[in-house]
């Protein structure tokens, strides 16, 4: 029996040595003699490391039998693995675009990506932070519902990367991509007054969201430069959402005044307003452009395919979201971006009944 017993005993430790504790990356780096960031360049992006230095992390992983971790913050250990997005609006085009385009760099370095909507309300945008920063995340990207970016500003100070999307930032510390907005409501109502129209009204949102104000001074600005009154050629109408609903909302509030005092021409905030505005006026009879001219904003996908083409003011939605997400990328040290892209403004037939400017640019 006594023999027994020591058989028994004596198997134990060779039996411990059949289940292992499986190897972890740090395990890998201390074999190698290398930082864990060296081995996860190995596993991630060899061509970054010497290949001497590969080699000898290679066989330390031969060695050990290391087997990836489907967690990426094993994997990565240290580097950006997953990414959180809040944006405005989902159900809007614009949004999900550029989403597209975050995604379609993160792939790139095989990043997973988390994507919400505030719906432009500011505690549910800092739910989300919140949630995203408990489940690790260790990059932001948040178009902010209104300038009150405190919330924002705690998160990258608890360590997390954030790049502020759709907004130019107000402080030099943290990255940003925008449109230059202020351009593009230009842009939008200097078309309409080459257009003859003296009255314009402008379809928009609350100012507490800074694209709506950008929107509406570029306008202004247009009809000071053209010798016009903004106090009296632009009639803003303010909708109750910036949906094809709140489109609807608005250009119905414009139909109630009489035809005499009716602006001949709309510019709207964004695509999904313009288009509650154009399937109003088709409904109630109105010819566009003949009796009212339309101009949106974003040029999402369906402003092309409507029954009228929809002018709009472009914004390049897949270059915004992959130049946020490269932001998060930056070298560790190197000072923050502040990217500002130009609008254009693409002319159909919602604006012009003429061929020569259809179409363009």
């Amino acid at each position: 029996m006594a023999d027994s017993t020591k058989a028994s005993n004596a198997a134990s430790p060779a039996s411990a040595r059949t289940v292992r504790r499986r190897a972890s990356i740090t395990d890998v780096a201390k074999a190698a003699g290398v930082a864990v960031g060296t081995v996860s360049n190995v596993l991630n992006k060899p061509d970054r490391v010497l290949p001497a230095t590969r080699e000898r992390v290679e066989a330390a992983i031969a060695e050990l039998n290391f087997v990836r971790n489907g967690s990426a913050r094993q994997l990565r250990a240290g580097t950006l693995t997953s990414v959180g997005v809040v944006v405005l609006d989902l159900s809007n085009p614009f949004f999900t675009d550029v989403a597209r385009g975050i995604q379609d760099r993160l792939e790139r370095d095989s990043f997973t990506l988390m994507v919400a909507g505030s719906d432009e309300d500011l505690d549910r945008e800092r739910r989300y932070l919140r949630l995203y920063e408990e489940h690790g995340v260790q990059g932001v990207i948040v178009s902010p519902a209104t300038d009150d970016i405190d919330h924002v500003l705690a998160v990258r100070e608890r360590g997390t990367a954030v790049v502020l999307l759709d907004r130019p930032s107000p402080v030099p510390e943290v990255a940003s991509v925008a449109v230059d907005d202020v351009a593009g409501g230009r842009l939008a109502v200097e078309h309409l007054i080459a257009q003859g129209h003296e009255r314009v009204a402008l379809l928009n949102g609350p100012h507490t969201i800074r694209q709506c104000r950008d929107r509406r001074e570029g306008a202004a600005a247009a009809m000071t430069d053209a010798g016009l009154d903004p106090e009296v050629a632009l009639e803003e109408i303010t909708v109750p959402s910036l949906t094809p609903d709140g489109g609807e909302a608005g250009i119905r509030e414009l139909l109630a005044l009489p035809a005499a005092a009716r602006p001949s021409a709309v510019f709207c905030v964004n695509d999904l307003v313009a288009l509650g505005v154009l399937r109003t006026l088709r409904r109630d009879g109105v010819a566009v452009p003949e009796e009212i001219a339309v101009v949106g904003y974003d040029d999402v996908t369906f402003a092309a395919e409507l029954a009228t083409p929809l002018s709009s003011v472009r914004q390049p939605t897949l270059e915004l979201g992959t130049r946020a997400a490269d932001l998060l990328f930056r070298p560790e040290g190197s000072a923050p971006e502040q990217v500002v892209f130009s609008p254009e403004l693409v002319i159909r037939e919602s604006s012009t009944t003429s061929p020569l400017e259809a179409g363009s640019p």
